[in-house]
């Protein structure tokens, strides 16, 4: 009709009433059995069919399988804990969500595995508010994951304003491979390639015990991004020295370092020809890129 017009009533005060219904056992039709513990939760099958593809396609498998729908029959899902369960029921019958660190990242997760997309971005939303030197390599992980663009270029930004707290921290030391090589890509990062490769050094130690392989296979990738061609010849030579006792670092690597300071010619389309944030300067700088050439 011409004059229809949809008039919005307190949004916060309904989300306060539904939340009510959120582990109501009395007015219930289902029961979950959630984590190891099978701690029981109730829920309304039509609210959760309603809001959610994957519970409306989980109860009709159901009942295709039973032939009748049996509000007796509890679900089982024995991956989740309750209280990621509950975060998940909450956002289902409000809309919002109340997240804490512990269950953010599984907060990320679920919405992405379950189709609910505004779970999934206030989840996203929460983790780059509250990125701390504790937790971004974490949350770092779980962008690359859950392939979180958003996410990971938030902490990488952080991790370039707190570079060498964030390498000292005990997240550092658990990032995965591939979550490292995204950081040392940074031409960001406000440390001296000297300590970069240090803490790189220190990193694939603690793995190759963690792993239980050796040293020199650790980080074969991520080593790859150390920028030699920062480093003066003396220090080139000082840390081929180094290398030759534990190959760590691949004489390709060494080879492109010693063509630049041969040539002192930089290749606009090498990364590694570029001087990050934090390198202290050195003379051969000069002929060395100072940012990414643009697109």
């Amino acid at each position: 009709m011409a004059n229809e017009k949809t008039m919005k009533g307190n949004i916060e005060e309904f989300a306060v009433q539904m939340k009510r219904l959120v582990n109501n056992k009395e007015q219930s039709d289902i029961k979950f059995l959630i984590g190891s513990n099978r701690k029981p939760i109730y829920a309304h099958r039509c609210i959760l069919a309603n809001r959610c593809a994957v519970f409306k396609a989980m109860f009709q498998d159901q009942a295709q399988r039973a032939g009748v729908v049996d509000n007796t029959v509890p679900f089982v899902l024995a991956d989740m804990t309750p209280d990621i369960f509950l975060a998940v029921m909450e956002f289902i019958y409000t809309n919002c969500v109340t997240l804490t660190p512990k269950i953010a990242i599984d907060s990320l997760g679920i919405g992405l595995e379950y189709g609910l997309e505004e779970l999934r971005k206030l989840a996203g939303h929460y983790l780059i508010e509250n990125l701390a030197v504790h937790n971004v390599c974490e949350c770092l992980q779980a962008s690359i994951v859950f392939a979180q663009t958003e996410l990971k270029d938030s902490c990488i930004l952080f991790i370039d304003d707190h570079t060498e707290d964030v390498f000292k921290s005990k997240g550092f030391a658990e990032l995965s491979e591939d979550s490292l090589v995204e950081i040392l890509k940074s031409d960001g990062l406000t440390m001296d390639e000297s300590k970069i490769l240090k803490y790189v050094r220190d990193w694939a130690q603690v793995n190759s015990v963690v792993l239980k392989k050796p040293y020199v296979e650790i980080g074969k990738k991520a080593v790859k991004q150390i920028r030699l061609t920062l480093f003066t010849p003396e220090e080139i030579e000082k840390i081929e020295v180094e290398n030759r006792k534990e190959p760590f670092i691949p004489i390709e690597c060494f080879s492109v370092a010693w063509k630049f300071h041969a040539t002192k010619k930089s290749d606009s389309g090498n990364p590694l020809m570029r001087v990050r944030t934090g390198t202290e300067s050195r003379e051969h700088h000069t002929h060395l890129l100072t940012e990414a050439p643009s697109a």
